[in-house]
């Protein structure tokens, strides 16, 4: 059997694993004590009875900090799970459509359309052609520039009509 790798670490160096020889240092209560050796910071961070931790490691020299990590860590969390909370995911809504659709089932369709983009969602506007309807590409053109017309108020087309075998495709996103 093969051993199995140990997990990286993930997150921000902290105390010995930090490598650089100077690092710009962040005490405790937030004051900059400027650039001092790693030695000095991490002597003041035991002290402190904290840690320390690497901030802003592509700087030069890095930026580091002396503070409790698992508090550290904790808010970092925090943090990412109310950016997650508040982030919305935008689906793609269909509705499909006929070239001889008519006026009322059209209006009800429509309908629906206004409310997806009231929810923040984007439309695909799917026009069916079936048998002969195929030789009246035109008629679905139209229905489709219809639908764009009466939705630019609050959408923005987002992909223009296109065939995409015996079906005409348009996608439209909220403003």
């Amino acid at each position: 059997m093969k051993a199995t790798a140990a997990p990286e670490k993930g997150g921000p160096r902290t105390n010995r694993d930090i490598r650089a020889v100077q690092v710009q240092l962040i005490d405790a209560e937030g004051k900059n004590q400027g650039v001092v050796n790693l030695a000095d910071a991490q002597r003041q961070a035991e002290e402190a009875g904290l840690d320390l931790v690497e901030i802003v490691p592509n700087a030069t020299p890095p930026v580091c900090k002396i503070l409790d990590f698992g508090k550290y860590r904790f808010l970092e969390q925090k943090k990412s799970a109310e950016a997650r909370k508040r982030q919305k995911v935008v689906e793609i809504k269909e509705i499909k459509l006929r070239p001889g659709i008519d006026d009322h089932d059209y209006d009800v369709k429509m309908r629906s359309v206004m409310r997806f983009f009231e929810e923040g969602d984007k439309v695909k506007v799917t026009l069916r052609f079936r048998g002969r309807e195929m030789a009246h590409q035109d008629i679905g053109y139209k229905l489709l520039q219809r639908v764009k017309s009466e939705t630019a108020p609050i959408a923005k087309v987002e992909a223009e009509p296109s065939m995409e075998g015996r079906q005409m495709i348009m996608v439209l996103a909220p403003k």
